[in-house]
């Protein structure tokens, strides 16, 4: 299992996602051997470092025990990374994860609800990532809001996990990597 402070290397393919041929990012997916030495299948803060350029990225899960990486346009040109060519990556677990940015509208929502947002508070980053995720993995606007409400309500009554959701997609299907081109 990959600890703080170690790193895991590996060569992956650049690849363009099919539903945004044109949006300018790309991904790699992560081989079995870099996914199986982290510590949870799900989301996961990591430093990358590739061709030289070093940056703090998430890790999603790709539904398959597995993650993939996102590639915005940013990274894709500082490191002079082109679609369909190899790149040397090698990641390292940061020493504690990050707090995560809350979507607007759940952020307002904990406003309005002390009790959650105090339960919120207490909550580890490792767990609001998955609440969030659970919020975000919504495909449908009345679907987020019943989530939030939801959210709302299970934090308020003090629980600091969601309940019955699969943070690596493996047994919901509910995440994926992308489909590339």
């Amino acid at each position: 299992m990959l600890t703080s402070n170690k790193s895991k290397s590996f060569s992956a393919d650049i690849l363009r996602p099919a539903q945004s041929p044109e949006g300018g990012w790309g991904f790699v997916l992560l081989p079995d051997s870099a996914s199986e030495i982290l510590p949870r299948r799900g989301r996961i803060s990591v430093s990358v470092r590739v061709n030289s350029k070093e940056f703090v990225a998430m890790l999603e899960p790709d539904g398959q025990k597995g993650h993939w990486l996102k590639l915005n346009k940013q990274i894709l040109d500082a490191a002079d990374l082109s679609f369909g060519h190899t790149a040397g990556f090698t990641i390292t677990l940061l020493s504690h994860e990050p707090e995560p940015e809350l979507p607007e509208d759940f952020r307002e929502a904990l406003v309005a609800a002390p009790a959650a947002k105090e339960t919120w508070s207490k909550t580890t980053p490792v767990a609001q990532v998955d609440w969030i995720h659970w919020i975000e993995s919504a495909k449908q606007a009345k679907t987020r809001n019943k989530r939030i409400s939801d959210a709302c309500d299970m934090l308020a009554e003090g629980k600091t996990r969601v309940c019955c959701f699969d943070s690596s997609g493996f047994y919901s299907k509910a995440f994926r990597a992308p489909e590339s081109l």
